[in-house]
């Protein structure tokens, strides 16, 4: 059975009050319970992080080297400034995949941007909750 860590970064503990327009209306709650169905749909272990500090996601990945088969990482805000979660995705050398709930090619230009997406090997972009399945999908591959 393939082993993989879902990161979600700053911010998405407020999903479903922060711009639900954009976002949606579903809470993390929701998230992490579809992230769940769909894994044990696909016969695949996962857990689920989140924080909305740098170093913790930093520190999230490292712990993942010679753990899981797989990362999903949605870098949130970081995605776009972050260079040390980069560098720690290089560094672990597990296979990635972005995800991100909305459409950040059609957002401001500063989001168009992706440091992490750098070494991701997909990336699911705008497909809200879906963009999660798709990747846990992209695994099973």
């Amino acid at each position: 059975m393939k082993k993989i860590l879902v990161i979600n970064g700053p911010n998405l503990n407020m999903l479903g009050i922060r711009e639900p327009d954009i976002y949606g209306k579903q809470d993390y709650e929701a998230l992490c319970e579809y992230i769940d169905e769909c894994a044990k749909k696909l016969d695949i272990a996962v857990d689920i992080f989140q924080s909305n500090h740098e170093g913790d996601l930093v520190d999230e990945i490292q712990a993942a080297y010679g753990e899981y088969d797989g990362i999903i990482i949605n870098p949130a805000a970081y995605t776009h400034t972050s260079v040390a979660i980069l560098d720690a995705l290089k560094a672990v050398g597990i296979p990635a995949v972005e995800v991100h709930l909305s459409d950040v090619s059609k957002r401001e230009d500063f989001r168009r941007i992706s440091y992490a997406g750098l070494a991701c090997e997909e990336h699911f972009i705008g497909l809200g909750f879906e963009g999660y399945k798709k990747a846990l999908e992209w695994f099973v591959k």
